[in-house]
């Protein structure tokens, strides 16, 4: 099983994440953020990857250091779980639609970290959430998991539908990324010898 415990305090943020690649989508999220709770479980669904979550942050100022924190701890146990990544596809893509909206997103486990964003989110606030925090999130999963991850959004007109969509579509894509190449499994992905 391919799985990974991160245990990370800072003085805003109190997180223990525990991540299995190999699961079935079950998830315990508490991160004192109910919307991030919410986009936190679908991923874990979406991607088969079992996921359990607290986090004691400082929520008083705004959910900020929570969900970046968290982008991160999750980044942090995607790459220690996948370990040298040998016999992984390292590839993995998917258009996601939900309702008006669809999202593209593709991801390469390089391990070269870079995030590149293109959405159009309508509203500053889904709930109490801020929709910015939404590419922070993602910013930091991907320069913590060493993925090039790529997120386009092709339509959407709702700010909860389009935020839900790109966790979506990323869960798929990186479910596939990090799925075993039965044809490689004894090789790294890479003409290099190694992917970091």
């Amino acid at each position: 099983m391919r799985t990974s415990t991160i245990n990370r305090k800072t003085a805003e943020t109190d997180i223990s994440l525990t991540l299995n690649l190999d699961g079935s989508g079950v998830s315990s999220i508490d991160s004192g953020c109910g919307f991030l709770d919410h986009m936190l479980t679908l991923f874990a669904r979406h991607g088969g990857f079992d996921l359990t979550l607290t986090c004691k942050g400082d929520t008083y100022v705004d959910d900020h250091h929570t969900v970046e924190d968290i982008g991160i701890c999750l980044g942090k146990a995607l790459t220690e779980a996948l370990g040298d990544k040998r016999g992984i596809k390292r590839y993995g893509d998917r258009i996601l639609p939900m309702d008006e909206t669809l999202i593209l997103s593709a991801v390469d486990i390089s391990g070269r970290g870079g995030c590149f964003m293109d959405m159009s989110i309508p509203t500053e606030k889904v709930g109490t959430f801020d929709t910015q925090l939404c590419e922070e999130f993602f910013i930091a999963l991907a320069q913590n998991g060493g993925l090039t991850l790529h997120i386009r959004q092709l339509a959407g007109r709702n700010s909860h539908h389009i935020i839900e969509g790109t966790f979506k579509s990323v869960a798929r894509s990186l479910s596939e990324a990090v799925s075993i190449d039965e044809k490689n499994a004894d090789r790294i992905p890479s003409t290099k010898g190694l992917l970091e």
